[in-house]
């Protein structure tokens, strides 16, 4: 009796240990089940993101992330071809691609900056520059280093008669879709020439593909002038310049500066299941005088995922779950990570907006994010 006793003691021991254990591994209660999620798109926020999926995975094991940093143009046709579980994109969907994802939500998960980067030897970083020299430099007009206009924005700089090489993105791009929302917004001929989009017609240089790769060019050629997000420009220790803003200040991109842009940005934002096309920081504070410390190429970045995730193949309500719950993770812990990547957190009026719209995703007709 007594040896019975002990052995029911030791179960019930067994299975106290194990369900603290299970706990500890798993402290919101999430299911054992391995869950995978699959996303691709944007380069823009890509070190966000991955940073966010290594840090999730610590929390909960089980869900396993995947994302593509294939490009903005690449995020959006996934996901309007229904092959991913979400996309990521600096471009919102445009109208015509809109009408063809019904239902789509977008999800603005951070705000960082486009930045003109180059590789001139013996120059350091913190050239000026002028919307309308970068238009003229980026449509071939100005074809040397010491062309006269970039010399009257940098007195005392010594730089060289060697001619400028253009680098600029291969793919479709957010990056693409910000940098010539900027040029066409501050230059009617490139407005009129090139025009705004995730992919244009270049008029002159040479293609990489990813903000890595225009990094990783500009940085193997000499006298190359690109365009990256601020961060693949702080990590790779690239040289960036100096943009003029409206109020007629040569301004560094720091935290500071895109937040102040995001600050003087005028701009009412639509619902989750509206239309975001018309939505752009550029353009509100591209001739905005007051907005003194602003960098003027400030941008969004998107999560793009349909308000019905029934209607993505071999999708379950598990999976489903899952993904509302790592994009509420992203709005709200997951900004402690921006800041350290050079990205701005999200202000609370745009995680108010944001909880909304994770409120409206449905799987079968049920909410999951009550």
């Amino acid at each position: 009796m007594k040896g019975r006793s002990i052995a029911i003691i030791a179960i019930i021991i067994i299975a106290v240990i194990s369900i603290a254990t299970w706990y500890s591994l798993n402290p919101a209660g999430t299911p054992q089940k391995e869950i995978s999620l699959n996303g691709a798109g944007a380069t823009f926020p890509f070190p966000l993101i991955d940073k966010w999926i290594s840090e999730y995975n610590k929390i909960y094991p089980n869900i396993k992330i995947n994302y593509q940093p294939i490009g903005s143009g690449g995020g959006q046709r996934a996901h309007i071809e229904k092959t991913v579980h979400f996309a990521a994109s600096d471009a919102p969907l445009s109208d015509e691609q809109f009408k063809n994802a019904t239902n789509t939500l977008h999800i603005p998960i951070t705000i960082g900056a486009v930045v003109p980067i180059y590789n001139i030897p013996n120059v350091p970083k913190g050239l000026n520059f002028t919307g309308e020299v970068l238009a003229k430099i980026f449509l071939g007009e100005i074809k040397k280093w010491n062309d006269p206009a970039i010399l009257a924005l940098n007195p005392g700089i010594s730089l060289p008669d060697a001619d400028i090489t253009v680098v600029h993105r291969a793919d479709s791009s957010g990056t693409t879709y910000v940098w010539t929302n900027y040029l066409s917004a501050i230059s009617r001929e490139w407005k009129e020439r090139v025009g705004m989009s995730t992919a244009v017609n270049w008029p002159v240089g040479l293609g990489a593909k990813g903000n890595d790769g225009v990094a990783a060019l500009v940085q193997q050629t000499p006298y190359s002038i690109g365009y990256v997000e601020f961060t693949y420009a702080m990590t790779t220790g690239l040289c960036y310049g100096k943009v003029k803003n409206a109020a007629g200040e040569f301004i560094e991109p720091s935290i500071d500066s895109i937040m102040k842009a995001v600050e003087y940005a005028a701009i009412t934002l639509p619902k989750g299941y509206e239309s975001w096309s018309k939505v752009s920081i550029v353009n509100s504070i591209v001739n905005n005088t007051q907005a003194k410390g602003a960098y003027p190429i400030v941008s969004f970045s998107y999560i793009i995922v349909y308000r019905e995730l029934n209607v993505l193949p071999g999708m379950d309500r598990a999976t489903a779950k899952a993904l509302v719950d790592f994009l509420w993770w992203c709005i709200h812990e997951g900004q402690n990570y921006a800041a350290g990547l050079y990205y701005v957190p999200l202000p609370s009026n745009v995680v108010k907006l944001n909880e909304e719209t994770l409120k409206m995703i449905t799987f079968n007709g049920q909410i999951i994010k009550t």
